[in-house]
């Protein structure tokens, strides 16, 4: 059975940039930094693998890989996003803190179970700051919210 998110890996166009987002402003815990200079499969490269730790035990990781290619572009939220759990109270203050650092804010956004704000890091990635609202848990309870309704009318409408 699947335990929880030991890491969520993205790759990132410079590390030390990286780091200032995460760590300075997010205020995650730089955990470690793993230097590859060759792949399991025997390739060598020079790959820096860094962790940044959530309050849960979980890490967000990135790579900087320069010699892989890789195309780095502003990525819409219906792309890729990740959403980190915050309370409200800290979610105001992020919200405060990225439009004082001249940081690309958004929101906050009224998602009916959650308020949310959206940011966008060094690499282009959307990072969204997320407060449980009252009714959270019914909202999520696929009991109770028609998920699989909703996603059979989904489907059907596609055919």
């Amino acid at each position: 059975m699947i335990q929880g998110l030991h890491h969520h890996a993205m790759r990132c166009r410079d590390s030390e940039e990286t780091r200032r987002f995460y760590e300075d402003f997010l205020e995650l815990r730089f955990a470690e930094a793993l230097e590859i200079f060759e792949t399991k499969s025997g390739r060598k490269t020079a790959t820096l693998h860094t962790f940044y730790e959530m309050g849960d035990g979980s890490y967000l990781a990135f790579f900087e890989a320069p010699d892989l290619p890789f195309e780095f572009k502003p990525l819409h939220d219906f792309d890729l996003h990740t959403a980190l759990e915050v309370d409200e109270a800290t979610l105001k203050a992020m919200f405060e803190k990225g439009r004082a650092q001249g940081i690309e804010t958004r929101g906050i956004v009224d998602h009916g179970f959650i308020e949310s704000i959206y940011f966008r890091d060094p690499n282009g990635y959307v990072v969204e700051l997320t407060a449980k609202k009252e009714g959270h848990a019914a909202a999520m309870d696929p009991a109770l919210n028609g998920a699989r309704a909703k996603l059979a009318r989904w489907q059907a409408a596609k055919r």
